[in-house]
């Protein structure tokens, strides 16, 4: 049997916060009260495209229990965003709005209610202005332009070259072109955002909000108040999802922050599902175009790709969305020739941003469907052409990615097996297919959104007085991942004490510095912040212990909350235990048994050197390259993932149904094992809602016709089928204990998985997402015509 190596990690353990949200007891922000609260709302743009003649507030201001109305003139014109190269919003618009939702003012009220009738008393004077709702209509020549600073409407452009491209193709047997179309999409996390701001009488603003990243929001919301960062607190309650659109300040939380200045009184302001879609930063559309050639025995030798991303009105993660969508191709495939060429355009529609993936799904999809069609041009086995191209660990891409661990061959084996893969592929029945495809993500960007040498995260544990308690203070984002119970973990097997002896306290960014839940970072970034502050407190107690008991500090360890002396079988405890017995009289959870517990020792620290406290911190060496955005897509480690889905396709009603999924992740190791699988499966049911349902459409006007959860559709449980999850542990050197990232990558292969599967079954390649029954009816007639 395999010695176990480790005490509390590695092992399937209940998440700590599971009590609270199964009981209904956890805080949420719109949950959250304060005396005196008063309710904002915003006043939005109807219109898609529109000149501001002028805004009347004085009929909303003369209503009854109205504290406050706000626009542009009272906030000022600060431009902020996600990346400080394409600062362009502020946060009310002053002289034009750009899309359906473009913030214009915002009221505070007594009650909730008497906000919304004083929104309705705000008259704003408009002159319409041309719309551009599409790529086609913003890059046409002389298209209205939506900001001066975008010529030609396109916000963010990349050329990139590795190798020689040209001259590969010149080499290959086979070349393949072909193109895919995804759709917006939503984050469709549960919780609509919401915060609450309170301004004090020392001017210190605290802001509760429902966020991914409580640092940056501190960051923005000094920056645009105008109040010094000291002075702006950021807590973070319980999330109810967050997916990548929670990534950034939103209009939400700066207006309720200027509102509670102004009046004084804590204000809450709560999105409907409506603003939500409106405020959206989720999934670009993607057109993207792949030109892939290969040697007749299946070796790749170059990709050529062009990208246009759909991105609305306004920048948000757009530079380092259109870098993503080109740089993520690099790997898991051997590829020593690629070239991209990537433009993200401005449209009239709401700003697209950050969600699961960034950047990399629709990429990922139309590569990995490309390589089917590939190995069905060679005759080769779908699978064995992915196992002779993959990299291994050692590897770096032609884009300077290292591939410091990288467990992909062990995925794919284990998807093929785990699947039956040689027993259906080809011999399946009519109208049933299988599809196989690989995915790959970071583990956490290699800096910061912002230029900054910063720690990505920073941790603290202090150990209470009586040594019975570890409690770990954290900037970590727990937006529902199991954040907080891997830092539990990776304190406790750092400590050498029970899970249960840890507390974790988080996302308040008092506690300190954390980049917060996106890139898929929190596990090996924060995760080595929280090892380091441990082994800090560890060295502390088992330093006063030695001196004590008079033994050399390296012969003790702590394991299973005991301390432990090597080359001695039993220490003479009771001098200690007695001691601590006086100290807590009257007690009835006193240390027991032969040996001297943690929690003694923990207590003789704090009666030698007071509060006995820990700090860690986290930040990547220097990474990639010296080229033009090679800060995008590096990170200290990289997962790899491999998935194949069995599907049944009704050719009379184009109906799709996914009947199986097996998934294998390489998360290098698994601090907790049902949290690994439990990302695993949520990363599935988003991509499986992508690629057969999801898409927010608008309007001629750029009105959004998919306002609810109703009309937009989600994956639910009725349409998972059960998930082989396959955990395979590649042990990565730049993660704490080995471990890397599951949170995102795990949703790459889906899309492409299902779409090769579906050809497998009808022999139609859909090139267009989400396939819905019109459009796989569609390709099943296109498909016979041309058979």
């Amino acid at each position: 049997m395999k010695k176990k190596q480790f005490e509390v990690i590695n092992s399937r353990a209940p998440r700590v916060d599971a009590a609270i949200k199964v009981t209904g007891q956890a805080q949420y922000a719109d949950d959250l009260q304060r005396s005196g609260q008063l309710y904002g709302a915003i006043l939005q743009s109807p219109l898609a495209h529109a000149r501001i003649l002028n805004i009347d507030t004085s009929r909303a201001l003369r209503l009854p229990g109205v504290k406050a109305v706000i626009t542009a003139e009272d906030v000022g014109l600060t431009k902020y965003g996600v990346s400080p190269a394409r600062y362009d919003e502020t946060l009310f618009a002053h002289d034009r709005v750009r899309y359906v939702g473009d913030e214009i003012a915002a009221v505070a009220a007594v009650d909730a209610a008497t906000a919304q009738e004083a929104l309705k008393l705000i008259k704003v004077e408009y002159e319409e202005l041309p719309l551009v709702l599409t790529l086609e209509e913003a890059l046409a020549e002389g298209a209205p332009q939506l900001h001066d600073d975008y010529p030609g409407n396109i916000s963010a452009e990349v050329h990139q070259e590795f190798g020689d491209v040209a001259a590969a193709f010149k080499e290959c047997d086979f070349i393949h072109t072909h193109r895919l179309v995804n759709k917006r999409q939503d984050g469709g996390f549960i919780e609509p955002h919401a915060c609450i701001a309170e301004y004090d009488h020392a001017g210190r603003l605290t802001l509760y909000t429902s966020t991914q990243v409580s640092h940056y929001v501190q960051r923005t919301v000094a920056m645009v108040t105008g109040i010094p960062i000291g002075r702006v607190r950021v807590v973070r309650p319980c999330v109810g999802g967050g997916f990548g659109p929670k990534c950034e300040a939103t209009p939400l939380e700066m207006s309720a922050c200027f509102l509670a200045i102004k009046t004084g009184r804590p204000v809450k302001v709560t999105y409907s599902r409506e603003q939500v879609f409106l405020h959206s930063r989720a999934r670009h559309q993607f057109f993207h175009e792949m030109t892939t050639g290969v040697k007749k025995d299946g070796t790749i030798m170059a990709l050529a790709h062009a990208c246009k991303l759909d991105g609305g009105a306004y920048t948000s993660f757009g530079i380092a969305t259109v870098y993503y969508a080109g740089s993520l191709l690099g790997a898991p495939y051997r590829l020593p020739n690629m070239k991209y060429d990537g433009f993200r355009v401005c449209t009239n529609k709401p700003a697209c941003g950050a969600q699961r993936g960034h950047g990399g799904v629709a990429a990922r999809a139309c590569f990995e469907q490309q390589l089917d069609i590939i190995a069905e041009e060679l005759k080769i086995d779908p699978v064995e052409l992915r196992m002779m191209n993959l990299m291994e660990t050692g590897d770096a891409t032609c884009n300077d990615l290292n591939m410091s661990s990288l467990g992909m061959k062990e995925c794919v084996e284990a998807v093929k097996k785990g699947s039956g893969w040689e027993k259906k592929k080809g011999k399946l029945p009519a109208g049933k297919g299988i599809g196989m495809a690989c995915g790959f993500f970071v583990s956490g960007a290699g800096y910061p959104i912002y230029r900054s040498d910063t720690f990505h995260s920073t941790a603290e544990i202090k150990v209470a007085e009586d040594g019975g308690t570890v409690i770990v203070r954290s900037g970590i984002a727990e937006i529902g991942q199991g954040a907080d119970t891997m830092v539990a973990m990776i304190a406790a097997e750092t400590l050498g004490i029970p899970l249960a002896d840890v507390r974790v306290d988080s996302g308040d960014t008092d506690y300190s510095v954390d980049l917060g839940a996106y890139s898929s970072r929190q596990t090996l970034m924060s995760g080595h912040a929280t090892k380091d502050a441990a082994e800090n407190v560890k060295v502390q107690i088992l330093e006063v212990v030695a001196d004590k008991l008079s033994v050399d500090v390296k012969n003790l360890d702590i394991k299973g909350g005991f301390i432990k002396v090597k080359g001695r079988k039993r220490v003479d405890i009771k001098p200690f235990r007695d001691y601590y017995r006086k100290e807590h009289r009257g007690w009835s959870n006193l240390p027991e048994g032969e040996e001297l517990t943690f929690t003694e020792a923990a207590r003789m620290a704090f009666l030698e050197k007071g509060t006995i406290v820990g700090t860690g911190k986290y930040k990547p060496p220097i990474l990639g390259g010296k080229f033009k955005g090679a800060a995008v897509g590096t990170s200290p480690a990289y997962g790899g993932s491999s998935q194949v889905v069995e599907v049944s396709v009704d050719r009379a009603t184009g109906k799709i149904t996914v009947d199986a999924m097996t998934d294998a992740h390489d998360c290098g190791l698994a601090i907790n094992k049902t949290m690994v699988e439990g990302q695993m499966q949520g990363s599935l049911s988003m991509g499986l809602g992508e690629t057969l349902f999801e898409e927010v459409k608008f309007d001629q006007k750029g009105r959004l016709m998919t306002p609810s959860l109703g009309e937009y559709r989600l994956a639910t449980a009725l349409d998972m089928p059960n998930i082989n999850t396959l955990v395979v542990e590649s042990g990565e050197p730049n993660g704490p204990y080995g471990a890397k990232e599951v949170g995102e990558g795990a949703i790459m292969p889906t899309i492409p998985a299902i779409l090769n599967a579906v050809y497998d079954a009808t022999g139609a390649r859909i090139t267009e997402l989400p396939l819905t029954p019109e459009r796989v009816l569609l390709a099943l007639k296109e498909a016979r015509e041309n058979s």
